[in-house]
């Protein structure tokens, strides 16, 4: 059947079995170019995006050497400032600090008894206040009866 069938294009005369044959070959063949171009489009694509990477890490570059300088400056801080050393300047302070509330303590301990003696003294100089006038009262009779004593 399809060896007795016959197609008649442009002047052309092509068999069945031509047709048959031609078929797959060129199936293969659109096959291969689809797939070269495609290829070929990929490779482009990548080839571009090699190219803007490259572009752009002129650019990371110079932010890597911005951030280097950066960290160094940050490393030499540390440094200058000897971080490392600071537990034992802060223990150091703590202890300082423990000695200080406990002086403040005594201290406020102290300002009570010398209010509570300030306040016997004062009650004792107005007692004396009051026996020092009784006394020159005393002494004012005396003089008055040794100066006229049939008063």
């Amino acid at each position: 059947m399809i060896e007795d069938a016959e197609v008649k294009v442009g002047g052309f005369t092509f068999k069945g079995w031509y047709i048959a044959a031609a078929l797959p070959i060129l199936g293969s063949l659109s096959g291969g170019i689809y797939y070269g171009y495609d290829t070929l489009q990929r490779f482009y694509a990548v080839e571009s995006g090699i190219e803007t990477v490259v572009k752009k890490s002129g650019s990371f570059d110079s932010k890597a050497g911005e951030l280097s300088s950066r960290i160094q400056t940050l490393e030499q801080a540390v440094q200058d400032n000897d971080v490392r050393g600071l537990n034992t300047r802060l223990s150091t302070i703590s202890t300082q600090m423990q000695t200080i509330l406990e002086q403040q303590k005594d201290l406020l301990d102290l300002r009570s008894q010398v209010e509570r003696s300030t306040g016997i003294t004062d009650s004792l100089d107005n007692k004396l206040d009051k026996y020092q006038t009784e006394i020159d009262d005393i002494w004012k009779a005396y003089d008055s009866l040794v100066d006229n004593p049939l008063n």
